[in-house]
């Protein structure tokens, strides 16, 4: 059977994988904290019709080098990748909701004893005055590990800062104190951020290449935030998806898939006029 038939095919269900991305980008356009994703294509392998030869300019006569003669067998999905820049910020009004400016993550747990990492910040207080995740009622984190809870029978009111110290107004005084001692809201870094497993709801967890989480902030054993990163309150990030960039590659992905479909095409009409020299 002919090869451009079945490196044709190879084509079109790369290209396919293409366009199921960019369609979840084009999706996610809106998505507070979505990360892009894209995808890259490989060679598969070649077959050899004959190999290589070494030039030989002692001999009698003297030859040159040849190279070798391969015919590729298709395409095959090079990676996914998680392009993990900066999104844009929208502001929102809501106290509770954060934006991290520059690397990291939020630090949550949905059930007390896991920890999934997210950039998206669009928080609020529950009933019992503990900050979480509204779609999930996942509880935020501090840098000691521990849920972040404003106690309302203590406090009017509390504000956040750039560095993720809530502060509290006393009820009894009137007065402005941390409402935890040396601590903070826990923002996470990794050597790897692209490696870090989609869990859907904006989730991320740890992956064998994202390397280990390591948590800054007030109070944290690695110290504050980096230089370069803060929070913004009352603001949310949104999605890094560039909708002129996807409209492109969805371009370049229908035209790969229509050139592979006409490959086929063009395979099959050779195959018909093979088979009808016997008459």
């Amino acid at each position: 059977m002919m090869r451009s038939l079945y490196a044709a095919v190879s084509g079109l269900k790369n290209h396919q994988v293409k366009m199921d991305v960019i369609g979840n980008n084009v999706a996610n356009v809106n998505t507070t904290g979505f990360k892009r994703s894209r995808v890259t294509f490989s060679t598969m392998l070649s077959q050899t019709l004959k190999g290589a030869s070494t030039p030989n300019n002692t001999g009698t006569p003297a030859s040159g080098g040849t190279n070798p003669v391969q015919i590729g067998l298709g395409v095959s999905l090079g990676s996914i990748d998680q392009i993990m820049t900066q999104g844009s910020s929208q502001s929102t009004g809501n106290p509770t909701d954060m934006m991290i400016e520059g690397s990291g993550y939020f630090v949550l747990t949905t059930d007390g004893t896991d920890r999934v990492y997210t950039r998206s910040g669009a928080f609020t207080l529950d009933g019992e005055g503990y900050l979480v995740d509204p779609g999930s009622g996942a509880q935020v984190l501090d840098t000691n590990d521990e849920a972040i809870h404003i106690d309302f029978d203590t406090y009017s009111s509390y504000s956040i800062d750039g560095t993720g110290v809530i502060t509290g107004i006393r009820i009894d005084t009137g007065e402005g104190e941390p409402i935890d001692t040396n601590t903070g809201i826990a923002i996470a870094k990794f050597s790897n951020d692209a490696g870090l497993t989609s869990l859907g709801g904006s989730f991320y967890q740890v992956s064998n290449n994202s390397g280990p989480a390591i948590v800054y902030g007030d109070g944290a054993s690695e110290g504050p935030y980096l230089a370069g990163t803060k929070l913004i309150v009352s603001a949310v990030e949104m999605s890094n998806v560039d909708l002129s960039t996807e409209f492109t590659d969805m371009i370049t992905a229908q035209r790969g898939f229509q050139a592979n479909s006409r490959v086929i095409t063009v395979s099959d009409t050779l195959l018909e006029e093979l088979i009808n020299l016997k008459r």
